[in-house]
């Protein structure tokens, strides 16, 4: 494929969420840039992944799946469901005019036009970048917190990036990693840090767009919180991969609770 052809169809897409390098000096323009996910892969501490199988839960536009192909995993599956049923350029659009309007946004998949599991629109990146890389990455679109898991499988490392703050539910939501993953699941989260509480087992609750201004966003764990859930899951250790304790920024020093963004191996 020609590094025109490529690019030609990279713009097809209305919405990129990761920046995807597809050669020939192509890379998509991503909400979240080059930098901020080769930082993101730095903080997941990624292991030898030749001949291991991975999982990739949330997959988006499969930066992460095609990441560990590329590394020599075996076998990637790419699990998504919530993010490739949704019309990304119009949500994005919803979200931003909220979110400068300082108002709370109403569920994206209630809005009309929002929402097609049928058609999966938002799967359209994953697909492209699927296609242009020549890949092999397997792919399944399925509720996480719903998909039986004999469906999925069993594999060495799960990827569980940015997903634990958005499940209602986030322990059931550990309990079923934990069925998924032979030897250790990768969690990506936001996260609180308090100073003299931090031996305490939290979570923080988000009644409505405090996170992010993103009405999807529901808990933010502790270290010690999300470690006590992952045992209690089915896990026998976990240890940060990320800066711990964080440095507190500027705005993170002017409230108690410092919120930041959490990389933890869950060990079976």
């Amino acid at each position: 494929m020609t590094k025109t052809e490529k690019q030609e169809l990279i713009e097809k897409v209305p919405f990129w969420y990761h920046s995807i390098d597809c050669g020939d000096g192509v890379v998509t323009e991503g909400a979240k840039s080059h930098a901020t996910l080769q930082n993101e892969l730095k903080n997941m501490a990624l292991p030898d992944l030749n001949g291991k199988t991975v999982l990739d839960v949330g997959a988006w536009d499969g930066f992460f799946s095609f990441t560990a192909e590329e590394l020599g995993a075996s076998r990637v599956m790419a699990l998504d469901h919530y993010v490739w049923s949704m019309n990304l350029s119009e949500q994005q659009r919803y979200y931003e005019k909220c979110k400068e309007e300082n108002r709370v946004p109403r569920p994206y998949h209630l809005i009309p036009g929002h929402w097609n599991p049928g058609l999966l629109p938002g799967k359209m990146g994953f697909d492209t970048a699927h296609r242009i890389k020549n890949s092999s990455v397997e792919q399944l679109a399925g509720d996480f917190m719903t998909i039986d898991p004999i469906d999925v499988g069993l594999f060495d490392i799960v990827f569980f990036l940015g997903i634990l703050y958005h499940l209602e539910e986030p322990f059931r939501g550990l309990k079923r990693l934990s069925l998924f993953t032979r030897e250790f699941a990768i969690i990506e989260t936001a996260a609180v840090y308090i100073e003299k509480h931090e031996n305490a087992g939290l979570f923080e609750f988000y009644e409505s767009n405090e996170l992010g201004a993103d009405v999807g966003n529901w808990f933010s764990p502790n270290l010690t919180g999300l470690a006590k859930a992952c045992r209690a899951a089915g896990f026998k250790d976990v240890k940060p991969t990320s800066a711990y304790p964080p440095v507190p920024s500027a705005a993170m020093k002017n409230s108690e609770v410092y919120k930041y963004r959490l990389t933890v191996h869950a060990y079976k």
